[in-house]
């Protein structure tokens, strides 16, 4: 079985109008907006992952918020912060993270889940999830991958996101923002939900070791470093064909991010903020 690199699936993270990237060192960088402490994560140390809370362009509010996993287990937070979803100091024995819109998702060591805060159209009803081993966090749903292969919903699932009932195989998922991707074990992809973007033609996809999802678009790492993507472009956030020797990637809103195997990461879409300002990062 195919099984993606979990150390650097965490190493960058993309929202709506900012960047992060984890160090080798433990110390994170980040680039973008600063609204509410959003970038100001110098005084981090000993982080292992990263995620970031998404916001749909057509979202009243760009707030988000980042998250970081400890490597003895503890997560810390910094930015928006009005429901609570930065409020994870208490988690204990954490694994794996997730970041949505006001909300924050964590995997402890046993397989179980827990999730902070904002509840509106359920998405943080994964007190019954068992044997997790990946998650990810749309704007308001929240899907999970469990040790057999299959795959757990919660939230909203008007466009069908949702329907992933019947997907098998599966390592690794990603969510956007009504829309759900999977990765399988056979290095193929999977997609439910909103499809007028263009963000879940992915079917024909080979040989993908990694996923990521924007707000519209979807990112697939391939085994011999090169990206591809489906979906949005009018930022030109799917501009990525040309890239080379990539070993992690992350999707925000509408811009994406490429980790090289030099340390040098590569951004493209939108940047009105500064979020792709990240040619000096050396991770």
């Amino acid at each position: 079985m195919m099984v993606p690199d979990r150390k650097r699936t965490f190493l960058l993270a993309a929202g709506r109008r900012h960047s992060v990237g984890l160090k080798s060192d433990g110390t994170v960088v980040a680039a973008g907006d600063r609204t509410f402490g959003l970038c100001e994560l110098t005084s981090w140390r000993d982080i292992q992952a990263i995620a970031v809370g998404n916001v749909h362009m057509a979202s009243n509010t760009g707030n988000a918020h980042t998250i970081g996993l400890k490597t003895d287990g503890t997560v810390v937070a910094a930015g928006w912060n009005k429901d609570g979803q930065c409020e994870v100091g208490h988690w204990r024995d954490i694994v794996a993270i997730a970041a949505g819109w006001r909300r924050s998702v964590g995997v402890r060591s046993d397989g179980t889940v827990v999730a902070a805060r904002r509840n509106h159209e359920g998405q943080c009803l994964v007190q019954d999830w068992e044997n997790i081993v990946d998650v990810a966090a749309g704007d308001w749903h929240t899907v999970g991958v469990n040790s057999r292969g299959t795959v757990c919903f919660t939230g909203n699932n008007r466009y069908g996101q949702g329907d992933v009932g019947q997907w098998r195989e599966i390592v690794a998922v990603g969510a956007g923002y009504l829309h759900t991707v999977g990765l399988r074990s056979d290095g193929r992809v999977v997609a439910a939900g909103r499809r007028q973007e263009g963000q879940c033609e992915v079917g024909d996809w080979r040989g993908i070791v990694r996923i990521a999802a924007g707000s519209t678009h979807t990112v697939g790492l391939q085994a011999d470093g090169k990206v591809t993507a489906a979906g949005r472009n009018d930022d030109g956030q799917c501009n990525v064909s040309d890239w080379r020797n990539i070993v992690a990637v992350a999707a925000g809103c509408a811009h994406t991010l490429g980790l090289g195997s030099d340390g040098r990461v590569l951004a493209t879409g939108r940047n009105q903020e500064g979020q792709c300002e990240v040619g000096t990062w050396r991770l």
